[in-house]
């Protein structure tokens, strides 16, 4: 199966293994749509079957990432239906995180410009962030009237950022720099503009070469030990532990390790 998309850009580099997907309304800094937010969905979804692809990377065209829900193609649409059309919209678009951390392949965002409202929350959903050094990002809702808990990032930004600095974005939903991202670890680096999209393949490609088992279950446990445990979680990594050692990813890694050579994992 090769994947096609109609609302933004696709395309799978066969010899590293990674497929890359561009947001790609410019114009409107890649404001989401219902068929980008549908079609992105659907998109992660089918990576974690797909064959030939080790790894992800998301990005988007022109001067921003994404500038969160279009204003005019949703937002002004949103006041015409119901509670219960308002939540269909909101399991919309946090499906499209559902997708993104259930997906088994590694995704890096690789940010510049404008990363804001659910732009930033679907960096956020990646493994790995990588940043160009104007990419600032917010989480906008409250600026325009709604929580900050929305697609998750009550639960999935103060994982990676702590409670508080989670509370502070979320609550005041004001822009912080690209500098500041990475120090409080919500980005993972910054490069220079003209070297992001180098560096994002580059880790991608890392990644697509590595153990794509082990890669899979190291993300499906970070995704479940938060409602753990430690000792729930101890017995669920000795497990998982166990299974990756019967898989041929070990003993090929051990095999390549005696012969003093790279490892080829499948």
């Amino acid at each position: 199966m090769t994947i096609q998309t109609k609302s933004f850009l696709y395309e799978l580099e066969a010899e590293t293994r990674v497929a890359t997907i561009t947001l790609n309304r410019p114009d409107r800094l890649n404001a989401l749509t219902f068929e980008v937010y549908t079609e992105l969905a659907d998109t992660f979804r089918a990576l974690d079957t797909e064959p030939g692809v080790g790894a992800v990377v998301i990005t988007g065209s022109g001067k921003g990432f994404c500038s969160g829900g279009d204003v005019e193609d949703i937002i002004g649409q949103l006041f015409a239906r119901d509670q219960q059309g308002l939540l269909e919209f909101t399991r919309l678009t946090g499906g499209l995180v559902v997708a993104m951390r259930r997906c088994r392949r590694p995704i890096v965002a690789a940010l510049n410009g404008t990363v804001a409202g659910a732009g930033a929350v679907i960096a956020t959903a990646a493994d790995v962030r990588i940043a160009a050094d104007n990419a600032r990002i917010a989480y906008l809702f409250t600026k325009v009237g709604l929580s900050g808990a929305d697609m998750g990032m009550c639960w999935l930004l103060p994982r990676i950022v702590g409670f508080g600095r989670a509370t502070e974005l979320l609550m005041s939903g004001d822009f912080i720099s690209a500098d500041e991202a990475f120090r409080i670890g919500l980005y993972n680096r910054i490069v220079s503009g003209d070297g992001l999209m180098r560096e994002a393949r580059a880790y991608a490609a890392r990644l697509a070469r590595g153990p794509g088992y082990g890669l899979e279950v190291t993300k499906a446990l970070l995704n479940r030990e938060a409602s753990m445990d430690m000792w729930a979680a101890i017995d669920l990594e000795a497990e998982a532990q166990a299974a990756c050692m019967m898989h041929p990813d070990f003993r090929e890694a051990y095999g390549a390790l005696r012969a003093k050579r790279s490892p080829n994992f499948r």
